[in-house]
């Protein structure tokens, strides 16, 4: 069996945690009511970890350009692998494009972007209040995409697993 290498699995795993932490935080401090301490430390969280998540994902894009995955298993029928990238290219799309939907918002919402606390990360766009709520939907709708992507992902890997039986979800297991 070929497997990823343990940087792509690692990357992989990593870019996994970092967007399932990112959206329940989402949830989680968008329900909470008024201005608290307490929904200012999540929206602070939330923006950490987007901007966290477009970092590994830069590194991780990187890496597979640089870095041949394995070939598709031959026992999988071609319409399959032509799913499975499909899936994969919205997959990485998804990845870039959700944490710069939050990016663009919160600038356009006039509140700054400082990265774990320490540094400011640029504005690259002025405060706008009519393409805030613009943003704001687009960044909602691309992370309910990826929640959907990420799910279906997930679902296809585990009938790889148990009813198919063969290796996919192996390769990409340390």
């Amino acid at each position: 069996m070929q497997r990823y290498t343990k940087t792509a699995m690692l990357l992989h795993w990593l870019t996994a945690l970092l967007i399932i932490a990112a959206f329940f935080l989402g949830l989680t401090m968008v329900d909470i009511h008024g201005i608290t301490p307490t929904k200012l430390k999540y929206y602070s969280w939330h923006k950490w970890l987007g901007v966290t998540v477009l970092g590994v994902a830069a590194i991780r894009l990187l890496w597979r350009k640089a870095n041949t995955p394995p070939p598709p298993l031959a026992s999988i029928p071609a319409w399959q692998h032509k799913v499975a990238d499909g899936m994969h290219y919205l997959l990485y799309f998804l990845i870039f494009a959700v944490p710069i939907s939050g990016y663009l918002y919160t600038y356009a919402a006039g509140v700054p972007v400082v990265y774990l606390g320490l540094f400011q990360l640029p504005a690259v766009i002025e405060p706008n209040a009519e393409l805030k709520p613009i943003l704001k939907t687009v960044h909602y709708v691309l992370t309910m995409t990826m929640a959907a992507a990420v799910v279906a992902h997930a679902l296809a890997a585990l009938k790889h697993h148990f009813i198919d039986r063969d290796a996919t979800l192996k390769r990409m297991l340390p």
